[in-house]
């Protein structure tokens, strides 16, 4: 016999029909009780496990799980606050449901084939840029979509929050302090792997969705507020952990002259800058202060309390799984309310 074991070869060493074999498995009630049991005994013997479920459920049209695609590497989904509490909303919905929940990440060799193969009913994409090829081919399956902040897509649900609005606040809430001279904190604009300082023409090219609407809201406050968008350093940031905020925010207290405010796109940037903050001996906010976004867990006890933009992530991860399984085939838009969350981290500048 082959090296594989396969539904035929049990029938082939009982003489009877692979139908018989596999009714074994899918429909007992078919088979008398013996002969079932002289096929689940022979399968043993050979070391079969059994039909392939996932084979089973694209015979049968049912899948019972949903697909996660996210912009991130595996352990992303595991280690950023943000997206840990997210999933748990999304993760709530679909249990409730009884339905699995499949993590496929953006990178990696054959991320693409992954979404291909996968053994889904329907996909959310979390925080994926625009056009993709792992976007790209989830749609191409013809699956229901539903999209949890970026990229919007025409003709499927969509879960966002108030970006734009959420970092106008912040700037808003640093101008009316009395701050004249700022820093901006970006996340990446491309998948290009670039740190540094960000251009016109980069910020232009932006194919993230939530890069572009939280730039957008600190260029609109500052602009009404007088202070010219391209005079204002902004550092691009290529991955959204506090490492990365550290390394920005000691390039930051270099500038000449210095920030008297920080302003980060995301509470794990800002985190870090923190940490750059105290180990140049300066402290918050009495030299300097900064602001976030999200209000992670942590943010709270952050330095003296991280000044931030709270946004409901269980929420809206509970809205998107709601979404994923719900019969309604009309595509639905949900933008959840922010909210300023004004903590120990910024006060009016030195000298005021």
């Amino acid at each position: 016999m082959g090296n594989r074991v396969t539904l035929q070869t049990i029938a082939d060493a009982l003489g009877v029909s692979r139908t018989t074999v596999s009714n074994a498995y899918n429909r007992p009630d078919q088979l008398a009780p013996e002969l079932r049991e002289r096929i689940l005994d022979t399968a043993r013997e050979l070391r079969y496990s059994g039909p392939d479920p996932a084979a089973r459920r694209l015979r049968s049209g049912r899948r019972d799980a949903v697909g996660l695609l996210f912009t991130e590497e595996l352990s992303y989904a595991f280690t950023d606050p943000a997206a840990v509490i997210l999933l748990q909303g999304i993760a709530a919905a679909t249990e409730r449901a009884g339905l699995a929940l499949l993590l496929v990440p953006a990178f990696g060799s054959g991320s693409r084939s992954a979404v291909r193969d996968a053994v889904v009913d329907a996909f959310c994409i979390y925080s994926m840029p625009e056009g993709h090829p792992n976007v790209v081919a989830a749609l191409d399956r013809g699956v229901p979509v539903v999209v949890v902040d970026e990229p919007p897509l025409p003709g499927r649900s969509y879960v966002g929050i108030e970006d734009r609005r959420g970092a106008r606040l912040v700037a808003e809430h640093l101008v009316a302090l009395g701050h004249r001279r700022f820093a901006v904190f970006c996340e990446r604009t491309q998948e290009d792997g670039f740190a540094g300082r960000l251009t016109a023409e980069r910020e232009a090219a932006a194919t993230y969705y939530i890069t572009r609407e939280r730039i957008g809201g600190y260029r609109e406050a500052f602009a009404a507020a007088g202070f010219a968008w391209d005079s204002i350093p902004r550092f691009e940031i290529p991955a959204n952990r506090p490492e990365r905020g550290l390394e920005a925010g000691r390039a930051a207290l270099a500038l000449d002259p210095r920030p008297t405010a920080l302003v980060a796109l995301t509470d794990q940037l800002a985190i870090g800058a923190l940490e750059a903050i105290a180990e140049a001996g300066l402290k918050v906010p009495r030299d300097i202060s900064i602001a976030g976004f999200d209000d992670v867990p942590g943010a709270a006890t952050a330095g003296p309390g991280l000044t931030t933009v709270r946004q409901p992530l269980r929420e809206k991860g509970e809205i998107a799984g709601r979404l994923l399984i719900a019969d309604d085939s009309e595509p639905r838009e949900v933008i959840l309310p922010v909210e300023l969350i004004v903590r120990g981290s910024t006060a009016p500048p030195p000298g005021s």
